[in-house]
């Protein structure tokens, strides 16, 4: 074990063996009070935040304005960036109807556990050759900022679309820190807004998510209106309105991030757990509406997908086939409107609703003479256009 290094000395270190472990981007912090809790509480009070109710709960926010409260004495944070584009393998099919679209992030392994394991790994080496140090390593699951701690080490700036976005190599990044109780040499925290005036992600959201900036320059977004909220954190029904907005997406967006000039500089990544799944890139909506449980469980093990379970995945696909509107998608709506699940049978008769086919009609009166949920019910009726 290393003795007597300099606070210089240790950050280098650790800079250079994160980037040895492969992280692209790699920066140090200190560690105190949030600088966007106003903005952060001026959030909740608004209910921007949806039904993700674990945001607002007063532990949970006490951590996230005050993360030495997560690891007491906590001094410095160690924030790493893992790229994750790859480009689409058939951009056409983002245009195809018939077929669904996968976030990115969300087309290959889960990088919750690839990363935490990665800044275990991290912190044990620290431990192991530099120093002995106290602390703990976040992958998005813990009541932590990572955006706010990574503009802080440096890594780069907050765009309009909320994302973290870095100059010259765009905003695709999976974000990480290990929280340190020891003093270490920071980097220059990252000031500048590079956004300028451009409003592109605004314009680009079908769904009116992104506010712009608030008062304080903090980016605003209503997470209730997001179609990666409604696709993936949403448990319940989608609200109506904004159904035809989410098109073909199936599980999550980036349409904020597709339309941002900096990601013209994104580069493929070169982690190989990374690269798309066979059958994410495009899938059938037609295909994957018949999916069973068994075939869910067995084809999104350690997936990101696996987070809105099969029957959320199911309306997502309901509604997808609702906006295609296409007579070929009658028999996968019409078999789905038997789904054990309320929640997969409701979207079904939305979308069956949408579909220029006189068999849609017949479908839905034989369902809706043996349904027992009443908000499928009341979807049925609004389908067959009994009730607004």
């Amino acid at each position: 074990m290393s003795t007597m290094l300099s606070p210089e000395e240790l950050s280098e270190r650790i800079r250079a063996r994160a980037r040895e472990m492969g992280f692209g981007a790699v920066g140090i912090a200190p560690v105190h009070e949030s600088a966007h809790g106003d903005a952060y509480q001026r959030w909740i009070a608004q209910e921007m935040h949806g039904d993700m109710a674990y945001l607002a709960r007063e532990d949970a926010v006490a951590k996230r304005l005050h993360p030495a409260v997560l690891v007491p004495g906590a001094r410095s944070a160690v924030v790493v960036g893992l790229e994750y584009f790859n480009a689409d393998a058939d951009p056409s099919s983002i245009a195809d109807g018939a077929r669904g679209v996968v976030a990115r992030y969300a087309r290959n392994d889960d990088y919750h556990e690839l990363m935490k394991e990665r800044l275990i790994q991290l912190q044990d080496w620290i431990n192991e050759t530099l120093l002995p140090v106290h602390g703990r390593a976040y992958v998005d699951t813990g009541a932590l900022l990572e955006r706010e701690l990574a503009s802080r080490a440096g890594l780069g700036w907050h765009g309009r679309n909320t994302m973290l976005i870095q100059p010259r190599r765009g905003s695709y990044w999976f974000l990480g820190a290990i929280l340190l109780d020891v003093d270490l040499a920071y980097d220059a925290p990252f000031q500048k807004d590079h956004c300028g005036t451009c409003s592109a992600c605004v314009s680009a959201c079908p769904t009116g998510a992104l506010l712009g900036r608030d008062e304080s320059g903090a980016p605003r977004m209503d997470a209730r209106r997001c179609i990666s909220y409604l696709t993936i954190e949403l448990r319940g029904p989608i609200p109506r309105d904004l159904r035809p907005r989410i098109g073909n997406r199936v599980y999550g967006c980036d349409i904020c991030q597709e339309v941002c000039p900096w990601n013209r500089f994104a580069t493929p990544s070169s982690e190989p757990a990374f690269l798309a799944r066979e059958g994410l890139d495009g899938p059938s909506l037609i295909e994957w509406m018949g999916m069973s449980q068994e075939e869910f469980s067995r084809r999104f093990k350690n997936s990101p997908i696996k987070r809105t379970k099969r029957r959320g995945l199911l309306r997502n696909v309901a509604v997808a086939l609702g906006n295609w509107g296409s007579p070929e998608a009658f028999p996968a709506l019409a078999l789905a409107l038997n789904d054990e699940e309320p929640l997969v049978r409701g979207h079904a008769a939305w979308a069956l609703g949408r579909i220029p086919d006189e068999r849609s009609a017949d479908a839905l009166r034989a369902r809706i003479a043996v349904e027992e949920d009443e908000w499928v019910i009341a979807e049925i009726r609004a389908s067959l256009g009994e009730e607004s």
